[in-house]
């Protein structure tokens, strides 16, 4: 796990010193990324340099060190990630016709060797693993940026003037001397709405993300052009996979998943440091924890937080499966305080505005498990290929209200639901918790109605996902100067239209929140202090067999993630694996009315909102004061906007290249 930028000066007038010092300048905001080693390699007569910062993984040598030549010298790679099946892929090259031999035993060594026998394209669908890489063909002239299928590792680009520029992180291009800042509203907009700024845009003008599974080409010479090429395709897999079903039971689909799940844990658990996993307790992360400790020859090392307040508290849960596997398991209970002090470190650490609360319990895990080891593994992605989350769950009855009740009857239920604020329901299910059904018992009932109720106003499945992953229904009206409505990809096409609503919806959750949030979220978090996160649940392998079974297996009668369960049934008792889904939060509602309000005051001030003029001061001022009220429930809008303002104010202060140093003490 690494940190990688460079640039190439299409007038290729700088001199090599030069070069070097600009890359040098980009890579030293990445250290945080890669924190034992650092390269660079420069081409004056193209103008190119690539710089490298290394957390080493595999191979500790210097045989693994970056900037890497390919055995011939053509190519040149800087490369953040891992590939998985380097090993089988290195078996085969050996005893391939051309004999390859390797220096050393790097998984990078091994890209490099692929590139030589196959060329990129035939590579990229060999290449089983999590990367960002940009690699520099010195025959042709030629740089291509490539990223891994679900975009688990980032990797950001840019025109500026006659210089394209690319980084791991935005603290790389900025650090750039040809670099310009300029807010893009529309992505601006776009961040309002989902939390995040969504692939392939950036916050900034000219800025953009790789999008996953997609590599990219440029030339050196005259041409500013740069073609984005997808190598494989969400929408291909969800197409393909109904028209080549899976045609056994339950147990027997459940049999060939474990069989791909422990290779895919296999497969990530290879590592020259100390290794662990991710465990809060959930169906995700306890199947990853289960299927580690059995293919491990002594206890695997987990790791879990927990808040004080005890609706937020997965640590009980983790620590009952921890005991049942016989873990070695290290939990950690932070104080409210403890959890808002990592508050003030967030804007440098997502290095663009990011407003998923749960950005905080995540840093603190990952700081808390880089104590121990350097690698963890981690349940995210479940929920998007097995059906996880509760608009997969409630999606056929809602899909059938949209069809059935007229606009005006939905239109009045909605109404009714939103006249009752949702702390009010909050208590009123808390008192009917002995009566319910697990599918009903969650941890903010009263936000997961209103979300339901703005659902039941669309006009179709489509607007019903839109309104159900919207924060701010209409964030242009916030922020002046944006233009339309500029959404990610939500309208589904050709067969995709023939899926299921659960279907429809698990299948946008892959291509955009997954990448955009949690990828996102949990990539920045673990790497601000040098941890690795490796994701079982993302091997290509999984989601193909993912899409070929049929919805009843992974939803339900009110249920997500049957098949999954099934898997951890044989590795824990049942009564660890039914239990109601809880995600990981902090209490941000009490918090902001709390010891957060002065702080949040004053950035939602008047005089802070029109500075500049990014939002329009009134409906945020209207919304903070309500809430305070206690007249709404605006807490995630609210923290948007914050975390913008915070971003801004706190942007320029800090030196980028001491994120980890203020991470890692904090």
């Amino acid at each position: 796990m690494c940190g990688i930028a460079g640039f190439i000066d299409l007038d290729a007038r700088t001199s090599e010193e030069t070069l070097r010092a600009a890359a040098l300048g980009m890579a030293a905001n990445l250290r945080h990324r890669g924190p034992d080693d650092e390269g660079v390699w420069c081409d004056a007569g193209a103008g190119i340099a690539l710089a490298h910062r290394r957390l080493s993984i595999i191979d500790l040598s210097a045989a693994g060190h970056q900037p890497m030549f390919s055995s011939s010298g053509r190519y040149v790679i800087v490369y953040n990630g891992e590939i998985y099946n380097f090993q089988e892929l290195r078996n085969e090259l050996k005893h391939s016709a051309s004999g390859v031999s390797f220096r050393g035993h790097s998984d990078t060594e091994v890209m490099l060797a692929c590139l030589e026998q196959w060329g990129l394209e035939d590579s990229l669908k060999r290449w089983n693993g999590m990367f960002a890489f940009a690699v520099w063909d010195r025959k042709t002239r030629t740089l291509q940026l490539g990223r891994d299928r679900f975009g688990e590792k980032p990797l950001y680009y840019a025109w500026m003037g006659r210089t394209f520029l690319f980084g791991s992180e935005l603290k790389a291009l900025r650090a750039h001397p040809s670099f310009r800042e300029e807010i893009d509203r529309n992505a601006l907009a776009l961040y309002l709405r989902y939390n995040c700024v969504p692939a392939p845009h950036c916050i900034y003008k000219g800025v953009f993300r790789l999008p996953p599974a997609t590599f990219l080409t440029l030339t050196s010479g005259n041409s500013r052009s740069a073609e984005r090429i997808p190598y494989w395709s969400l929408q291909s897999v969800a197409e393909d996979g109904p028209a080549n079903p899976f045609r056994g039971t339950m147990e027997d689909a459940a049999d060939q998943l474990e069989f791909l799940l422990r290779d895919s844990v296999k497969l990530r658990m290879v590592a020259d440091v100390p290794l662990g996993v991710f465990l809060s307790g959930g169906v995700d992360s306890s199947t990853v924890t289960a299927l580690m400790q059995a293919q491990s020859s002594r206890p695997v090392k987990s790791f879990s937080i927990g808040l004080r307040e005890s609706d937020y508290d997965e640590a009980t849960d983790a620590k009952a499966v921890a005991r049942c596997l016989r873990t070695e398991h290290t939990e950690l209970y932070v104080t409210p305080t403890e959890a808002r002090e990592v508050i003030p470190l967030l804007p440098a650490i997502y290095d663009e505005p990011f407003a998923d609360s749960s950005q905080i319990p995540t840093f603190l895990l990952a700081r808390l498990t880089r104590e121990r080891v350097t690698v963890s593994l981690s349940g995210d992605g479940g929920d998007e290929v097995f059906g996880g989350y509760n608009r997969h769950v409630w999606s056929e009855r809602l899909r059938k209200t949209i069809e059935l009740v007229p606009s005006a009857v939905r239109q009045g239920l909605a109404a009714i639901l939103r006249g009752v604020p949702p702390s009010r329901w909050d208590s009123f299910f808390r008192m009917c918790t002995p009566l319910l059904s697990d599918s009903l018992k969650h941890r903010t009932p009263g936000l997961k109605l209103h979300k339901l109720a703005s659902a039941l106003t669309a006009d179709d499945t489509d607007g019903a996902y839109q309104q159900l992953t919207s924060h701010w229904p209409e964030p242009c009206s916030v922020v002046p100067g944006a233009r339309g409505t500029f959404t990610t990809p939500s309208k589904l096409e050709g067969q995709l239209r023939s899926l299921s609503l659960a279907e429809q919806m698990m299948f946008l959750d892959a291509l955009t929140y997954l990448p955009d949030d949690i990828l996102t979220k949990v990539d920045r978090a673990t790497m601000a202090v040098g941890l690795e996160v490796r994701v079982p649940f993302l091997d290509h392998r999984i989601a193909e067999f993912a899409w070929r079974l049929p919805l009843s297996m992974k939803v339900r009668r009110g249920k997500g993630k049957l098949i999954l369960r099934e898997v951890l049934c044989r590795y824990v008792p049942q009564s660890l694996v039914d239990r109601p889904k809880s995600g990981f939060g902090i209490p941000l509602e009490s918090w902001l009315r709390g010891p957060l309000r002065e702080w949040a005051e004053e950035l939602l001030g008047e005089h802070a909102l029109r500075e500049e003029a990014f939002f329009d001061p009134r409906p945020i001022r209207q919304m903070w004061t309500g809430f305070l009220c206690g007249n709404g429930a605006w807490h995630t809008q609210l923290w948007a906007v914050l975390m913008f303002q915070a971003w801004r104010q706190e942007y320029g202060r800090k030196p980028a290249e001491n994120v980890a140093d203020v991470a890692m003490a904090g």
